[in-house]
């Protein structure tokens, strides 16, 4: 194959032919595996006349580099998606990225509650690395990956601190058939160990829930990411807690999901209120559920973290500002604004940013996150203090004076 410049050509086909694809609006956010928003899929198309001006300095440079690169030049693709990276990110927008093709295939995947892969959950650490948590018979599990591995590489490709982390998770993702997987180097301890894992299908629930204390009657909801299935696991959950008087919500380390289920869950506790604002470049819109699974009054903690993104943070963000319960734990990621995903010719697809979210009474998110009304300092032997805290809440100020 010849060399070939990253001309105007080059990209006025890319943009030309590669935003005739489907508008998927999502958000990812930045250090968690989280996808909020998907609309119906939509054609966008941009003419030839919007990108007629060209990149004439790229010309330049590819014909230096032709001329006078000692080495052997990467390939093309590897060069066009160079190119595309570098764009995107002189936005300076973290959130506005790009996905090779063999990711970007099984992104939608995730948003059903189910996908091919080995079955984690990625967590990122305080010094940035990758930490696996494997799901309950996940193969990942079967094959001997335990809480706390750090992920090193997959399939030969070293993990990085730059990397997105939705980008990381989808190296973890394939095709279920024989002999289909991922070469996985972790650090356990001071240890790196290889582990070859097949993928298999993936049914994550997104729900848990039990009876914490049997005198209290305090009912425990841990909502793990927003799925099309959490609005049906919240009822359930809610019916086999109905002998409960009171709730603790908890969605410390929930990136985010489907916005619309999202929604519906805090109609669960807010009804037909408005439950968030979004602001683009020609409007504003007000968001209220659709479908509410079914409803509860009673008195209500809701356990927060630094990892609280995104979805999580408007259902977070509508029942603080309604008044309707608390928040204790620390302030939450500060993930407001809604990416749409632009499916490219090749499969492969960029994340741009194109919105923003409000709560109800216009409380900005994006970087600056939610306060709760009790901040907690984790503690540092992993106890559980900020549930212990909700229980104490609700014993001392509400529970005792009925």
């Amino acid at each position: 194959m010849t060399k070939q410049s990253l001309t105007k050509n080059y990209l006025q086909s890319l943009i030309t032919g590669g935003l005739l694809g489907f508008g998927l609006a999502l958000i990812f956010v930045a250090g968690f595996i989280a996808r909020d928003l998907i609309n119906k899929p939509s054609i966008l198309s941009v003419t030839r006349a919007q990108t007629t001006d060209g990149y004439p300095l790229l010309d330049e440079v590819q014909a230096l580099i032709d001329q006078h690169y000692l080495r052997e030049q990467p390939d093309y693709q590897t060069r066009q998606y160079a190119a595309i990276r570098g764009m995107l990110g002189s936005l300076g927008d973290r959130n506005t990225f790009f996905i090779d093709p063999p990711v970007a295939q099984s992104e939608s995947q995730v948003l059903a509650g189910t996908y091919g892969g080995i079955g984690v959950l990625l967590r990122r650490n305080e010094a940035g690395d990758f930490v696996m948590y494997p799901f309950v018979d996940s193969s990942a599990l079967s094959a001997g990956i335990i809480d706390g591995d750090v992920l090193v590489s997959v399939n030969g490709r070293a993990i990085m601190l730059s990397d997105h982390p939705d980008a990381v998770d989808q190296l973890l993702r394939g095709e279920v058939k024989d002999n289909n997987g991922v070469d996985l180097v972790i650090r356990r301890g001071q240890e790196e160990l290889t582990f070859f894992v097949p993928f298999a299908v993936v049914n994550v629930p997104s729900v848990q829930w039990r009876v914490l204390d049997e005198d209290t009657r305090i009912g425990y909801i841990f909502i793990i990411r927003f799925t099309s299935r959490t609005p049906s696991e919240i009822e359930q959950a809610l019916t086999e807690l109905a002998d409960v008087d009171a709730l603790i919500l908890d969605i410390r380390g929930n990136g985010g999901g489907l916005l619309q289920e999202a929604i519906d869950v805090a109609g669960v506790f807010l009804g037909d209120a408005v439950i968030l604002i979004e602001v683009n470049k020609v409007e504003e819109r007000e968001f209220r559920p659709n479908s509410i699974p079914t409803q509860t009054d009673l008195p209500l903690v809701v356990l927060v973290n630094g990892r609280t993104a995104s979805a999580a943070e408007l259902v977070a963000g509508a029942i603080q500002d309604a008044s309707r319960g608390i928040l204790v734990g620390q302030k939450t990621f500060g993930k407001g604004t809604i990416q749409q995903i632009f499916r490219l010719s090749d499969s492969s697809s960029v994340h741009i940013t194109a919105s923003e979210w409000l709560t109800p009474n216009r409380n900005v998110i994006e970087g600056v996150g939610l306060t709760p009304n009790i901040e907690m300092i984790p503690d540092e032997n992993g106890r559980d203090v900020e549930l212990g805290e909700a229980i104490r809440y609700l014993q001392n100020n509400i529970l005792s004076s009925e």
